[in-house]
């Protein structure tokens, strides 16, 4: 009898160390498969940039062309095109990590998006040059931290203009409701089965991806994580007549300071 007690109690013994390393090994396994997406996506996506870039500046140092100046211009553009995606790779890239690590520093303060937003465009460049805005001048303040917010704002704008059909630009809205601001990037594009909204944040996914396109799929799960950070939200609608429009939502900077008005 104390045989076969000792023999259950081994077996017992036995599967909790093997639940455990069960459970151990899923994070990793998780893990693992996060750094292989991750560098088979960010292997393609740094390759198409430096490719590009080091064309153009490989052409410009060659002696057996003559170049005029408007090839030349064309060139440089080509290049500092290129490297400006591969800044906001990088950029993403450091973002998420700090983000996953809990080490993201948040200051948040009062900003207009009239200010927000066109700082977000004119780090887009040419390619924003035609986006649309309609931003009422007394919409309240936004409390968010302004390096982030513009972070966003260029990630989401992105998404918009990657998938809009040329000749229909993205539009910006704002507005205000029940103590939030509430900004909207709205697009005309294929749009996205509303089963699988939540799909487009989540980190390498890209829904309707072409080959021709970067951004390893972080923008918009960094977008949403960002944020988050701040106390807002993302969620996303069907534009009317086709398309998706990106809703971020912020606390107005009105509101935060009448809750910490003096008390009585």
């Amino acid at each position: 009898m104390v045989e076969a007690f000792a023999a259950q109690a081994a077996v017992a013994l036995r599967q909790e160390r093997l639940a455990e390393e069960a459970a151990t090994a899923r994070p990793l396994a998780a893990a693992d498969r996060m750094r292989t997406a991750l560098l088979a996506a960010v292997s393609h996506d740094l390759r198409t940039p430096l490719a590009s870039a080091k064309a153009a500046v490989s052409s410009l140092r060659s002696h057996d062309v003559e170049f005029d100046a408007d090839d030349r211009e064309e060139l440089l553009a080509t290049a500092d095109e290129s490297l400006d995606r591969l800044g906001q790779l990088v950029a993403n890239l450091l973002d998420m990590s700090r983000l996953q690590a809990g080490a993201l520093g948040v200051t948040a303060t009062a900003i207009g998006l009239e200010d927000a937003v066109p700082r977000a465009l004119d780090e887009l460049g040419p390619a924003a040059r035609d986006v649309t805005t309609d931003i009422p001048p007394d919409l309240p303040a936004a409390l968010a931290d302004p390096g982030l917010l513009e972070r966003v704002l260029v990630n989401i704008v992105a998404n918009a203009l990657r998938y809009s059909p040329p000749g229909h630009p993205p539009t910006i809205t704002a507005s205000a409701h029940a103590g939030q601001v509430e900004l909207r990037v709205i697009d005309t594009g294929p749009g996205i089965p509303e089963g699988q909204w939540e799909h487009v944040f989540l980190p390498f996914q890209r829904l309707g991806d072409r080959d021709n396109q970067t951004g390893v799929g972080l923008g918009l799960a960094l977008s949403r994580g960002l944020t988050e950070a701040m106390g807002g939200s993302i969620s996303l609608e069907t534009t009317p007549g086709g398309g998706l429009t990106m809703v971020v939502r912020l606390p107005a900077a009105t509101a935060r300071i009448e809750s910490e008005g003096p008390q009585e």
